[in-house]
Formats: structure tokens, sequence, C-alpha cells
């Protein structure tokens, strides 16, 4: 179902093979990583049926987990979170989590690894999305932060964005980008491609590539996404370098 340029990737999740060992309650599948091109992250989703999952090793990564749907607790060497549906969690290198699920839905979670991070984190920190502030795009679009580094997460921007029915002008970004489809349906084009979207797909997006994402409707769409370096995610350029966000215009994109 994927798409594959040398400038990016758009890959669905159900496309990569789950895997479970054993007794674990947690299935992973590895969607996009160094093995398609992207070297600066790894995302995988997390699927926990009802029970208790094995411990996961971030090693040499920090890990920013987010609760796609369903909710559960994560165990960590500072004691247990609650994780509900769309809060995220930032996990420092070299230490371990658990997924615990009590049902009854799965409990789905997207886990980005921010390899060789920025900085360091003393300790696991949660962040709802309920609880972040509403920042405008263009005049219909909007975005809310989960983590950056104003709230401990040196390495990254994790963001979900909101995008109404239509599609952005072509620009490209500063950052490296992956993207997750919470919500929605639509095509983007990156690569002289054009790929279909749903709820499920994942994007890789690379610094400076030109692309458009566009929502096909009926609905809003909603993506989760990270990038490095950190910073505002409407911060945007057209094809001939000019700012999309232009101070006192109502101009800027995202994703």
């Amino acid at each position: 179902m994927g798409v594959r340029d040398l400038r990016g990737l758009v890959r669905h999740s159900a496309d990569a093979p789950e895997r479970r060992l054993g007794n674990d309650a947690t299935a992973v599948r590895d969607v996009i990583g160094s093995s398609n091109g992207c070297q600066l992250f790894t995302l995988r989703t997390l699927r926990t049926v009802v029970g208790h999952g094995i411990a996961r090793e971030t090693g040499s990564a920090q890990e920013l987990l987010f609760s796609v749907s369903g909710s559960g607790r994560v165990l960590t060497p500072d004691g247990e979170v609650e994780l509900e549906e769309q809060a995220g969690l930032l996990v420092p290198a070299a230490q371990f989590y658990e997924l615990i699920n009590e049902g009854p839905a799965d409990l789905v979670v997207c886990a980005v690894s921010l390899h060789s991070p920025q900085g360091s984190v003393d300790r696991a920190a949660l962040s709802r999305l309920a609880d972040a502030r509403a920042q405008d795009a263009t005049a219909a679009r909007e975005f809310r932060i989960v983590f950056d580094p104003e709230n401990g997460c040196a390495s990254a921007t994790q963001f979900v964005g909101y995008i109404p029915v239509g599609a952005a002008p072509p620009h490209y970004h500063l950052y490296d980008e992956v993207i997750y489809v919470l919500e929605g349906e639509g095509v983007m084009h990156m690569g002289g491609e054009e790929m279909p979207l749903e709820a499920g797909t994942c994007i890789h997006l690379p610094a400076r590539e030109v692309h458009t994402l566009a929502n096909s409707g009926p609905g809003q769409m909603q993506v989760l996404g990270v990038f490095r370096p950190a910073g505002s995610p409407a911060a945007a350029f057209y094809p001939d370098g000019t700012p999309a966000m232009v101070a006192g215009a109502e101009e800027a994109v995202t994703t």
C-alpha cells in the first residue's frame, strides 16, 4: 500500500509485520526506521491486548509514546503512569517501560525513538493533549504541542495537527519529520507521487522535501507529528524559499 521514494516514505502501519514474543501482551510493528532510509527516528506501533506487556528497553534513544486509542498504565522505574487516550509520555534513554492494559479495548500506542538525542531526561514525563494550548497555523488550521524543549524534550517536537478539507500550497520544512495519521483520509503529494492516506498511515518527510498533504474530507484530518530539530510545526517555506509564515499575516502551513 505504501509508495517509496528516495526522498521520503509513505507506509501504512498494517503493512509492517506484527510480532509478539511468547505471552507478551504487547505486539509490535516496526513501520519506519533505518531499514527504509530514516536515520533520526524509528516509528513503531505497539498494540497491547488485555494484560501486561513485557519490559521494553529504550537503549541509547529517548522514546516518545502517544496513545492513539484505548488507555492503560505504563510502568517505569519511577513508578506507574496513567496513559489516557491522546496523551504522550517521554521515556529517558537507558530505561525500560511496560504497558499494562486492563481493557476492554486494545491499547494502541505510536512509539517514536529519538536516536542520538540531545540533552538528558531524568525521568519519564507525561503530557496530556487536552491540556495543550491550541495554536493557529492558517485561519482554519491549528496544532497542539505535546512535547518540545519547553516541557523537557530537547531533541524534538511532538504535536497533533488539525487539517481542514483541502490542501496547503506546496512547501517544505527545515526539519526531518515522521507522521502518523490519527483520523481522516487524504493524499500525500511528495517526490512526484500521489499516495493515499488514512488512519494508521505513517510518513517519513525528510527536511527540505517539497510536499503537500491534502485532506480529502469529509471531516477534519488529525495527524501526530514528531520532528527534529525542535521548533514550530508552522515553520515552513514555499519552493522559492519564501517563508510561509509572514510576520503580521495569517499565512502559515503545517505538515
